[in-house]
């Protein structure tokens, strides 16, 4: 352990800045600067510029560290990684994703550095290499000193791993309320936009197949108001199919495809509602943003969204893929502005009570002296779900 704070290094994805990646972020911009000198970095598996999380951790006055290492799971990266881990001496490597969980153990081994790793979801439908390398994952949490998935539905899958149970740590997932509470104007677009009239419906994320856009897109074309728009804030392999069914559909006027945007908030409190049409989730920053300032949610049916959205309470419910469900629950939260408001309410005072990043990062600092000290898991002040059945 470092003579005065603890170092910690984690380790996030090199492309793009999505739900992962600012929940690093958060975690950082949370932890104590007088206990934890927080160290960001991601490996690199192609050529290109410098990786975003890394950028913004620059920005917020962070250490960054980038590792060279072209290819799915490059083993370039190991000793890299352990040169680094030896010469800043590291206390904590802290891994975020099938590569850096798989690569992680190996680059500590011949040191003092623990490693404790954060699962941030799975995929579903996914390919056999796909399918392969989170198989790979999983198997490599057996090799970790920690495993801390940040909701109750990853937690209780994970519990059912034959003695992985040991290892295994619930700390929910948290929003960085000031980042939220910081933004006061909004985005240009939606600004002009809803000064004319236009209601906005907006999603924000990356445009892949798990995301569930298409069945957005398609119940948005069925709304019957005339002035409205669609903002799409993010990128992904998908956005040229989503732009063709937006053209097939009529709509390309009125679905804007904003790609990556740092004002993301800005453009999210402009919303009208927001959707998240997700096949799975963890428990979902882009919601718990959302919550948090106070826009009025339609999202899926789905485990990590049934954590913060009960359906008339805080928000609409659908099934995934469900565009005709989507679009009545749409219908609920934009005809009704009484009913909306009441709802977003709701959540923002539900996510603010239960989901800070500050609760979030106090929860880790524990787990961490744990983790370097030896201590019996029950000692963290964190809370255990009873085993999964």
């Amino acid at each position: 352990m470092s003579a005065t704070r603890l170092r910690v290094l984690h380790l996030g994805s090199p492309t793009g800045l999505y739900g992962a990646e600012r929940w690093i972020l958060a975690l950082v911009k949370h932890l104590p600067a007088t206990e934890i000198e927080s160290i960001v970095g991601a490996i690199k598996d192609a050529p290109g510029g410098f990786p975003p999380l890394c950028e913004h951790a620059a920005s917020m006055g962070l250490r960054t560290a980038v590792f060279e290492a072209h290819g799915k799971l490059s083993l370039a990266a190991i000793g890299q990684m352990k040169k680094f881990i030896r010469e800043n001496r590291i206390d904590i490597l802290h891994t975020h994703g099938y590569k850096t969980d798989v690569l992680g153990r190996p680059a500590v081994l011949g040191t003092a550095c623990k490693v404790v790793s954060t699962p941030h979801g799975w995929s579903s439908n996914a390919g056999p290499m796909l399918r392969i390398y989170e198989a790979l994952d999983r198997l490599s949490f057996y090799f970790l000193d920690a495993v801390v998935p940040l909701s109750d539905d990853l937690y209780r899958g994970l519990r059912k791993l034959p003695g992985l149970g040991s290892k295994l740590h619930l700390i929910g997932n948290g929003v960085d309320l000031s980042e939220v509470d910081a933004t006061k104007q909004l985005a240009d677009e939606v600004r002009e936009w809803r000064a004319a009239g236009d209601t906005v419906v907006g999603y924000i994320g990356q445009l892949i197949p798990r995301k569930g856009i298409d069945t957005l897109i398609r119940a948005f074309s069925q709304l019957p108001m005339k002035n409205r728009r669609l903002c799409l804030v993010g990128e992904g392999p998908q956005r040229a199919e989503l732009e063709q069914l937006t053209a097939q559909l009529g709509e390309t006027a009125r679905v804007h495809f904003l790609g990556y945007r740092p004002d993301r908030i800005a453009l999210l409190k402009g919303f009208h509602a927001f959707v998240l049409p997700s096949e799975l989730e963890g428990t979902p920053r882009c919601l718990l943003e959302a919550m948090a300032a106070n826009v009025p949610i339609a999202a899926t049916d789905i485990p990590g969204c049934r954590t913060l959205i009960r359906p008339g309470e805080t928000g609409e419910l659908f099934k995934f893929g469900d565009s005709k469900g989507l679009l009545v629950a749409l219908s609920r939260l934009l005809e009704s502005p009484e009913y909306s408001a009441s709802t977003a309410a709701a959540a923002q005072q539900f996510v603010r009570a239960e989901f800070s990043a500050e609760t979030m990062a106090a929860r880790y600092l524990e787990l961490y002296r744990q983790v370097l000290n030896g201590a019996r898991r029950e000692a963290v002040g964190v809370p255990r779900l009873p085993d999964a059945p």
